[in-house]
């Protein structure tokens, strides 16, 4: 590996939000710092990420946004119904007002505060410059000016211990070369296992092999490492759930996301107030429940015709409320001949090709224009404004499957973010953060604390930096 002496103060795992954070935290600290990457670059699902959760934040100051920390951690508590450990979420929310004064004055702006559901109250969605991918940037350029080695294409394999039990380092492999790189403490940085489907079948109790995943394909190499020297586990099974998507097709998936269309499930009926996808991971919930957890989204020519010209109503990340889906016809055309879109005159042949009996489709259709007659949703008690009926043809059908944008959960912590072991006693010299751990997020994701992936990297990035530096003086 080219080392002459690889022994260093702190070995951080994983180049994303978490692993950055810390070995800038540690660096700054006076340790000495070496960062492994597996891939040939740093990012992760931080590098696809859009804004951090922060509470009490210069910029909600400057910006008079009142988002006090006691009131967002008894909102985070209740929101989990206290099923999650509130002295890792008081670390979090009390550590992330500042982390977003840490940047600032390093030189990362921030664009906005934005409200990420309609009419939030408090805003906490801080947008930096360049957004997730340009904040990896910036990290990834103040570790070097600090002195972390940013080692890519180097995968740890095992972390290692002495005889005491106390981290020792880690095993790593280059280029098919195995190298011992010495140690006292280790921070887990890793991801999650996303992209683990062994670990998900096993994990997730509504695994379906159409699960689509639009978040870093990671493989669990934190958790599994961890686990290995006997770390304890919390929240394994919990997806960052996103609602119903359409598989192939980031372009598409924005489309049938939107509250103006109708979601039927496989007998036909509407399962879900559709403007809930502003609400994306209780919409994963809702979708999680239907026959074969598939849906389908439908809407009519009028309705296209507002996505092209008016433009979004929702919106994503990629995609932000107001564009106009200029490529739509010509993306729907791609993939027409894949089975997972119909296109028709009539709502009885799409019915008949979700497999529904002659009737039902236009049964569902019926009621549910009549409620738009109406300006009243009688089954779900949807927002008026969003209530358009489905009449001028062509109508369109896709094929929706359940998503996500990756894990969370899996190594048990606290809120200094020491892993614990099977006696709840932190294992010497071992950390972690991010979506690798568990104790700081419940079954479904809080969108209230809009960000708080992200900020939660971030911030138990730092705090495990910090702690492991202080770890070093009292060996």
């Amino acid at each position: 590996m080219g080392f002459e002496h690889p022994d260093f103060d702190v070995i951080v795992i994983g180049g994303g939000g978490t692993g950055l954070a810390a070995a800038l935290a540690a660096a700054e600290k006076g340790a000495g710092v070496v960062l492994l990457e597996k891939r040939g670059a740093a990012g992760g699902n931080t590098a696809l990420a859009r804004g951090v959760f922060a509470a009490e934040s210069p910029v909600q100051a400057r910006m008079r946004i009142d988002a006090q920390r006691d009131t967002l951690l008894k909102t985070a508590m209740s929101y989990s119904h206290w099923k999650i450990d509130p002295k890792i979420v008081r670390a979090f929310i009390d550590k992330s007002g500042d982390t977003i004064r840490w940047l600032e004055e390093k030189g990362l702006a921030f664009e906005d505060i934005l409200d990420y559901t309609p009419n939030q109250v408090p805003r906490t969605f801080h947008v930096p410059e360049g957004r997730g991918a340009g904040l990896v940037k910036f990290l990834v350029k103040k570790c070097s000016e600090k002195g972390v080695n940013l080692l890519y294409e180097t995968a740890a394999r095992k972390i290692l211990v002495d005889e005491k039990g106390r981290v020792a380092g880690v095993l790593a492999a280059t280029k098919g070369k195995e190298t011992k790189i010495l140690g006292q403490s280790v921070i887990i940085g890793t991801g999650g296992y996303a992209g683990n489907r062994e670990l998900l079948k096993k994990y997730y109790t509504d695994y379906t092999e159409d699960l689509c995943l639009h978040g870093s394909p990671n493989m669990g190499d934190g958790l599994l490492m961890a686990m290995e020297i006997g770390a304890a586990t919390e929240g394994l099974g919990i997806l960052q759930l996103r609602g119903p998507r359409f598989a192939g097709s980031s372009y598409i998936s924005v489309v049938i996301e939107e509250p103006e269309t109708v979601w039927v499930n496989k007998k036909g009926d509407r399962f879900v107030d559709e403007a809930l996808s502003f609400y994306w991971p209780e919409a994963g919930n809702a979708l999680s429940r239907q026959p074969d957890k598939i849906s389908y989204s439908l809407f009519d020519e009028e309705i296209k015709r507002r996505m092209v010209q008016r433009g979004l109503i929702k919106g994503s990340a990629t995609y932000l409320g107001g564009t106009k889906m200029t490529a739509l016809d010509e993306e729907i055309r791609h993939h027409l001949d894949r089975g997972n879109i119909r296109i028709s005159e009539s709502w009885a042949d799409i019915g008949e090709w979700i497999g529904l009996a002659p009737g039902l489709l236009d049964a569902t259709l019926e009621e549910y224009n009549g409620f738009c007659k109406q300006g009243y949703d009688e089954a779900f008690g949807k927002d008026r404004r969003y209530l358009v009926p489905l009449r001028m043809p062509p109508f369109y059908g896709m094929k929706c499957v359940p998503s996500f944008h990756g894990t969370i959960g899996g190594i048990k912590i606290n809120h200094r973010m020491e892993v614990l072991d099977q006696k709840n006693n932190p294992i010497p010299g071992l950390y972690a953060g991010g979506i690798d751990t568990g104790g700081w997020e419940s079954e479904t994701y809080c969108l209230t604390l809009s960000g708080s992936a992200f900020g939660f990297a971030l911030n138990s990035g730092r705090i495990a930096g910090e702690n492991a530096s202080t770890y070093l003086s009292r060996k």
